[in-house]
């Protein structure tokens, strides 16, 4: 294991065991060099300010570039952004296009929203059969 694997995996673990401090020391040198995985942890502790104060901007800086990089949980947290108008203006739109880069990778409760968001038309047109369709690859 390299040392950028090894610190990725201390960060990661700091991160599991609520040491968000020390997680986030570990981790942002690690978003700076573009790991998407650390990109993906600092985003979500700067949005609920774990281990820091609360900051909108680097949250959304960190969660799009993890996103851009096709990291699914990225993807997902990107779009409850946007889809709840958190850090972010709300822009369903600009929702269901990040769920459902998320959902084509497999995950599911970017396939459940999107199947919702299809079945009520937020953000997408109305879609009986699209929302069938995500609706049975979240269930199966």
């Amino acid at each position: 294991m390299s040392g950028l694997d090894m610190e990725l995996a201390s960060g990661i673990a700091a991160f599991e065991a609520k040491e968000f401090a020390r997680a986030m020391q570990l981790l942002q040198p690690l978003a700076e060099r573009g790991d998407p995985q650390a990109q993906y942890r600092v985003a979500i502790m700067a949005q609920v300010g774990l281990g820091m104060v609360k900051n909108c901007a680097i949250a959304v800086r960190w969660m799009r570039a993890a996103a851009e990089q096709g990291h699914a949980l990225a993807q997902h947290g990107l779009g409850f952004m946007y889809f709840q108008g958190e850090c972010t203006r709300a822009d369903p739109a600009e929702a269901a296009r990040w769920f459902r880069l998320a959902a084509e990778q497999g995950l599911a409760g970017s396939q459940s929203t999107l199947a919702t968001m299809y079945e009520k038309g937020v953000g997408v047109a109305r879609d009986a059969d699209e929302a069938a369709r995500w609706r049975a690859r979240a269930n199966s």
